[in-house]
């Protein structure tokens, strides 16, 4: 009985933790619902968690940063933090915005700069002990692949005009038959798009913090002092390799964000 109510605990904490706490969740596992106080409007769940002030906090701290190495007066940066960031943000713009956007991607750095801080900085605060983490989240990862695909779209519409890039979406010249095969295709594609940013990094880092959970869990499940430093010690592992996951996966969204708005803007190319 001992075991099962660790187990239970083990289960209870990382439903809570990965905000799968929902009903059809708890009742899977046999774990009873907790009731606790909430904010709900239109039927929708407006209570403030962990992962709520997680986020407003990697947004304080993106334009803390934003704003603290704007108003460097000197030339060349004598602090080591501005010197950082810059060279991110230099990174941003030679490896991400230039190769992928063109000789506009210059307007379009802010927008794909901010997207990496933002998602590398709620990566790593969801590394935290005690914190949860956004990005493992479905519902934030899709919030996030659903602005940018409302972005991308809207720039092709803009760039192209709204029957340009429709037609656009498939190479002229071919049979007309052959459109009725293509279209839905590309539609399908086009849709699929922020499906994977979402998933990729929705599933990369869950996995991650679900790997360090189950062996920090073994350490209750097996009730012994005697096995808590192997599972300890792998755990530590796991938590440093997520570092590298971390800004691995940052990277990914916004190369792939500038990718899709870059083939919006320029489909020729």
């Amino acid at each position: 009985m001992a075991a099962e109510a660790a187990g239970g605990n083990v289960l209870t904490e990382l439903l809570n933790e990965f905000s799968l706490s929902n009903e059809h969740a708890y009742e899977f596992f046999g774990i009873p619902l907790p009731h606790g106080p909430g904010m709900h409007l239109l039927g929708i769940d407006f209570s403030i968690n962990k992962a709520v002030v997680v986020v407003w906090l990697a947004t304080i701290i993106v334009a803390g940063l934003i704003l603290y190495t704007a108003r460097a007066k000197e030339l060349v940066p004598t602090s080591r933090l501005r010197n950082a960031i810059e060279a991110l943000v230099q990174f941003i713009k030679m490896d991400i915005v230039d190769p992928n956007m063109g000789h506009e991607g210059k307007k379009w750095l802010p927008f794909i700069g901010v997207i990496f801080f933002f998602v590398l900085f709620n990566n790593l605060l969801g590394l935290i002990p005690g914190s949860n983490s956004p990005t493992a989240n479905i519902n934030f990862t899709a919030t996030m692949a659903i602005i940018v695909f409302a972005t991308f779209v809207l720039m092709g519409m803009i760039k192209q005009g709204p029957f340009g890039y429709v037609k656009n979406l498939a190479p002229s010249g071919l049979p007309t038959w052959l459109y009725f095969i293509l279209y839905p295709i590309e539609i399908v594609s086009q849709l699929a798009k922020p499906l994977s940013l979402a998933l990729r990094l929705f599933a990369n880092l869950l996995a991650g913090h679900i790997v360090v959970g189950a062996l920090l869990g073994l350490i209750i499940l097996f009730g012994s002092w005697a096995v808590a430093p192997f599972p300890f010690l792998f755990a530590i592992i796991m938590d440093a390799f997520e570092i590298f996951v971390a800004f691995i996966q940052a990277y990914i969204f916004a190369i792939l964000s500038a990718v899709y708005i870059g083939v919006a803007m320029h489909p020729d190319h």
